[in-house]
């Protein structure tokens, strides 16, 4: 098998989401830290690791931008007049782009993100502590079962990771939607409800990864797979970290108004009239 080539829309296409998926991360990392003052202070952990979270991805992403920008070559096509349509870009020595940053950065980032969904919760410890001790060893084992799979070339060992790594996914999916749901029973009206959207939107999100993940299996493969599960991969990224950090700050923000008051009474004020 030779070096995968991308033809010129393929690569354009990863390189822009690529770059869309960096200045989603550092855009949401800046506006958590910039509004972290705005909740009480018993949710700002919550909102701080949600800033965190995203600070990681974009330091990976920018690493995963680099490689790929680094790992292709462009060939020329022979023709100036339609030099860049039909121009090609070749993997240097089939094997210079490093997918295991996204390995690396889901390894960090998936057990803190489950964190910052507990602690903005501020529940009893006992039943804070075990939910942690539940979903966060299985957030592990499902990236690091996940990973074999993903390097693996024959679809016979990447079906079987698949598949181990879908235990711990569907244990997550468990406590998250039962257990989780029975400790959040006297959560106000408006929070219970972005917290059930929080959970749809990590199940929505991580949803996508096994199905990019099976695209060899799906008859997808080559340089369509490559392009396909880097788009899926990206865009699943920014819903489930930025999207996710933004409603961990609203459900912060609705939290802290119910819990003070002053607060609330303080943050509705209007900005006095300059008229």
């Amino acid at each position: 098998m030779g070096p995968l080539t991308l033809d010129y829309s393929q690569f354009q296409t990863v390189y822009n989401t690529l770059s869309f998926a960096l200045a989603s991360m550092l855009a949401t990392t800046i506006f958590l830290l910039a509004v972290q003052g705005r909740v009480l202070p018993r949710y700002r952990q919550a909102v701080v690791v949600s800033a965190i979270v995203t600070l990681i991805a974009a330091y990976h992403y920018w690493r995963i931008f680099e490689s790929f920008s680094g790992s292709y070559v462009a060939v020329d096509a022979g023709d100036p007049a339609t030099a860049m349509n039909a121009m090609s870009y070749v993997l240097v020595n089939g094997e210079g782009f490093n997918e295991g940053y996204r390995y690396v950065d889901w390894l960090l980032t998936v057990p803190l993100l489950l964190f910052e969904a507990i602690a903005v919760l501020a529940l009893p410890q006992a039943v804070r502590k075990s939910l942690m001790l539940k979903l966060i060893p299985a957030s592990v084992l499902m990236i690091v079962l996940g990973y074999p799979g993903e390097i693996a070339v024959d679809t016979a060992p990447k079906a079987i990771w698949g598949a181990l790594s879908t235990i711990p996914f569907l244990y997550i999916l468990y406590v998250l939607f039962v257990e989780l749901t029975k400790a959040t029973k006297t959560q106000p009206g408006q929070v219970a409800k972005d917290i059930n959207g929080l959970r749809w939107l990590l199940l929505a999100t991580w949803g996508v990864y096994p199905i990019s993940y099976m695209f060899p299996m799906f008859g997808i493969d080559g340089a369509d797979s490559f392009v396909w599960r880097q788009v899926g991969y990206s865009l699943a990224d920014v819903l489930a970290k930025c999207l996710f950090g933004l409603l961990i700050y609203k459900i912060a923000r609705e939290k802290s108004s119910v819990d003070s008051p002053e607060f609330k009474e303080n943050e509705m004020k209007e900005a006095p009239s300059s008229v």
